[in-house]
């Protein structure tokens, strides 16, 4: 069940380092270096959560399962809504690398000129 969180974690590291460039070709902003080391953490943190989720419900639903059979079924909707933690942090992330150019873009300037722009339409 907590494979798949492993993955998550590889393809937000592989966005993150495809928007990587060496030193003297790029450069390389404060904004950039937050918004990576966000990315990272938020699918870092949610992938130990879930993991501990997983871990935790695995380990009590056997132990149950061996009392009553009855059990597996909740078990199992169980372990997926610890999986789900997992694929929020991994949106999370997925969300932020890709609305990256709009947030740069939208200094407040610029986002006052837009809401005046709006409002009288």
């Amino acid at each position: 069940m907590s494979g798949i969180i492993a993955v998550y974690a590889l393809v937000i590291a592989v966005l993150i380092a495809g928007d990587m460039a060496p030193p003297s070709d790029k450069h390389y902003s404060l904004f950039t270096g937050f918004m990576h080391l966000a990315s990272g953490l938020s699918v870092g943190l949610t992938g130990v959560a879930a993991g501990y989720a997983i871990g935790i419900v695995g380990d009590m639903g056997v132990r149950c399962y061996m009392q009553q059979s009855r059990i597996f079924v909740g078990m199992v909707l169980i372990l997926i809504f610890g999986e789900v933690l997992g694929l929020y942090g991994y949106v999370t992330p997925k969300t932020l690398l890709s609305a990256r150019i709009v947030i740069q873009w939208l200094t407040p300037g610029r986002l006052i000129v837009a809401l005046i722009l709006n409002s009288k339409s």
